[in-house]
């Protein structure tokens, strides 16, 4: 009788090791004069002069950012849909816009991909999204790990993690010091859900509606399962376009990337002692998706505040003075930006308030 081997305990190098070839030509498409090409070598090699004096000029005093997230639940969706692409630009987006809030430029990213069993039609999906969101961010794909674990995950189940590296010049970090009473606070419209608050989305869609992913709803103009897979956007080039033009004037005091919290939680991360945030609400279009969660799920409104974005997936602090013309700068650069609100005194809190 022949002795066991990986394969017989459900791991299967060779096919694993057939998919990596494809993702390393995918992650080629991500590299800049920065990257030092090592196929299969054990870590990744990033230049900081790469020969590129404008680099050099831009970073006299740098600092390292660095960032790790990973989807959540939203993983469940795209498992019972059996679309994996969205997943990997979710990944890419809830590092980077993480590490662009400090002013700072995400120079490149890494993946953590754990699974079952190698299923190379769906690694490779995977893939494919993060690759197009580090070409959405401008970062290099840089490497990756694919941990293939028998009897960690349910058979098609995965996880994933990512871990963005960015830098920023010290004399130009943003940390929200100087944010006063009177200044504005501009919204970056989202996308919809991004990747947080799906315990409790898929809880009032699966269980309290009991709908199916399959399922059309007219209000969403979308699969029930195709609505919740919608990307994160990820707003690295036009957040540092305006970080670069106002980078004299000091006109950004502050951001914040509207993730598990919302606004409520995750403004007052930025605010100093003194100041609490007024947001006005109606002054952004909120995409369908939140009300249409509101009504099924009978939520009540502050803790839909609390839960999720309700359309606002990245909030500027901005002198008030300059508040107006960067939205329309921001407009300009594909985004829909809004003034949303006001700093006012305070102890570091959100304050919803109807519209008017």
């Amino acid at each position: 009788m022949p002795g066991l081997t990986y394969k017989d305990a459900g791991v299967d190098q060779a096919a694993k090791d057939a998919a990596v070839d494809q993702i390393l030509a995918l992650m080629r498409r991500t590299h800049g004069p920065r990257v030092i090409d090592v196929p299969w070598g054990f870590a990744g090699l990033f230049s900081l002069t790469a020969n590129q004096p404008l680099f050099r000029q831009n970073y006299r005093n740098p600092v390292l950012v660095a960032c790790t997230d990973g989807v959540g639940t939203k993983l469940k969706i795209a498992s019972a849909v059996g679309r994996h692409d969205t997943v990997g630009i979710d990944l890419v987006a809830m590092s980077v816009n993480d590490l662009i809030v400090t002013g700072g430029e995400p120079l490149f990213f890494l993946d953590y991909i754990a699974t079952s069993k190698t299923d190379r039609k769906q690694l490779l999906e995977i893939v494919r999204g993060i690759v197009a969101g580090c070409e959405q961010a401008g970062c290099a794909l840089l490497g990756g790990e694919t941990a293939e674990m028998p009897g960690m995950y349910a058979a098609g189940e995965y996880d994933l993690a990512g871990f963005a590296v960015g830098i920023v010049e010290k004399s130009r970090m943003i940390d929200g010091r100087t944010i006063r009473p009177g200044d504005a606070v501009i919204g970056l419209s989202s996308s919809g859900l991004h990747s947080n608050g799906y315990s409790l989305a898929r809880k009032i869609v699966f269980e309290k509606a009991r709908l199916k992913a399959d399922e059309r709803v007219a209000v969403l103009g979308d699969t029930v399962g195709g609505a919740l897979l919608t990307p994160t956007r990820i707003y690295v080039k036009s957040v540092r376009d305006c970080c670069a033009h106002y980078r004299v004037k000091h006109a950004v005091k502050g951001m914040a990337n509207i993730t598990g919290g919302g606004m409520i939680e995750n403004l007052p991360r930025i605010l100093p002692e003194g100041c609490a945030v007024e947001i006005r609400e109606g002054s952004w279009p909120v995409p369908a998706v939140f009300p249409w969660l509101e009504e099924l799920g009978e939520v009540p409104r502050e803790e839909m505040y609390r839960v999720f974005n309700m359309g606002i997936g990245m909030a500027i602090v901005a002198d008030p003075y300059y508040a107006k013309v960067m939205t329309r700068r921001l407009n300009r650069r594909g985004e829909r930006a809004q003034v949303i609100g006001k700093v006012v005194k305070g102890d570091r809190t959100v304050r919803v308030v109807g519209e008017g």
